[in-house]
């Protein structure tokens, strides 16, 4: 059920940097608003996969199989990696540079966003976690409950995003006028996705 307990813990959770905030921003950054926008959706777009697994069960069956975590997991942990070999380079997704007629199309932006989720398998035990307390007990309604509180998780990790990509966006002129912090924030930003593929390696089903 939707209550004000729920709302409160997905708000926690939403906030919180993770791998989806910091592309975001690097996109309102690197490319802007109207791509942090793209990515905000991209991210919460890929959701839909670990959600959907959570409510059919296969969560269950992800976290007992090893063999399946790891495919997955270092999938993304590859993934990660590749992003954050682009951002040292400053010609990856993550790179922020002034637009010169070669930037990816908006819809690759949101692609890169979406994969960063579904290629986190912990994503879908996280939901197989987070929402059944939730639930009213009913189990006849325990699908659409689910669904519901999916639903909302969802739309308020766009609106999360967008509002951090809208405020790196407003940054951006003033960000490209220093080639020096230009420089730094493509390091930064490299570190970070090293990081958060280092941290998803360690990880266990």
């Amino acid at each position: 059920m939707i209550t004000f307990q729920f709302l409160l813990t997905a708000l926690v959770v939403v906030i919180a940097p993770g791998t989806g905030v910091i592309y975001t921003l690097a996109m309102g950054l690197g490319r802007g608003r109207g791509a942090a926008l793209f990515a905000a959706a991209g991210c919460t777009l890929g959701i839909l996969p670990a959600l959907l697994a959570a409510i059919l069960g296969v969560a269950a069956v992800l976290h007992t199989s090893a063999i399946l975590f790891n495919i997955v997991k270092f999938a993304g942990v590859a993934y990660l990696l590749w992003m954050a070999w682009g951002a040292v380079r400053q010609t990856g997704a993550l790179a922020v540079k002034p637009a010169d007629g070669s930037a990816d199309p908006m819809w690759r932006v949101a692609w890169r966003g979406l994969l960063i989720n579904v290629l986190n398998p912990k994503l879908s035990i996280f939901f197989l976690a987070l929402l059944p307390p939730f639930l009213s007990g009913d189990p006849t309604r325990a699908t659409i409950e689910m669904a519901s509180l999916g639903a909302v998780f969802m739309g308020m990790t766009f609106a999360v995003f967008a509002i951090y990509g809208l405020f790196a966006g407003a940054f951006r002129a003033w960000l490209l006028s220093s080639e020096r912090a230009m420089a730094w924030l493509n390091r930064s930003f490299a570190a970070v996705f090293a990081a958060l593929a280092g941290r998803l390696a360690l990880e266990r089903a």
